[in-house]
């Protein structure tokens, strides 16, 4: 078994990029934010170890997990206090949170949008769906949110046109 030098075992940025299925400006740019470790540089030119393609996969999955990149840079500063696994709980609960909001807003337009489904009216005014102070935020009255304007605008609108 031969000793390899070790730029044998580092990579350039173009063979990781490849490997990891991103551009090397994506390398470049998680190197900047410090997601990654600066690389050592051969001859001006970047050259990685094989244990970056690990934190890439890490990135992915928590991308993936709908973690922003400022909260997987969280993720990945390691220090003796809080271990990786804790600070994932933490993040994780905070985005679950996120998620069950999120899912219901999206319910929500879905009732909307299927109740606006079954609406049958001629004219928007007319619309309960539009007129629902539920949907729309507006208190009920007399004053409808759509309700056709006035005659005297109409009359000013005519004159001025």
């Amino acid at each position: 078994m031969q000793n390899q030098a070790p730029s044998d075992t580092r990579l350039a940025i173009g063979e990781i990029a490849r490997r990891a299925g991103i551009r090397p400006s994506t390398l470049r740019y998680y190197e900047r934010l410090r997601l990654l470790p600066a690389p050592e540089r051969v001859n001006g030119r970047r050259r990685y170890d094989l244990g970056v393609l690990d934190l890439l996969a890490a990135i992915e999955v928590s991308k993936r997990a709908g973690f922003s990149l400022a909260e997987i840079a969280i993720l990945f500063s390691f220090g003796p206090d809080v271990s990786p696994s804790e600070r994932w709980q933490r993040l994780a609960l905070g985005k679950l949170e996120e998620i069950d909001a999120l899912i219901s807003r999206a319910e929500a337009m879905r009732e909307v949008l299927r109740r606006g489904l079954e609406c049958g009216c001629v004219r928007l005014q007319d619309c309960a769906l539009f007129n629902d102070p539920r949907l729309t935020g507006r208190q009920a009255g007399p004053r409808s949110p759509l309700r056709a304007p006035s005659r005297g605008r109409q009359a000013i609108r005519r004159v001025g046109a």
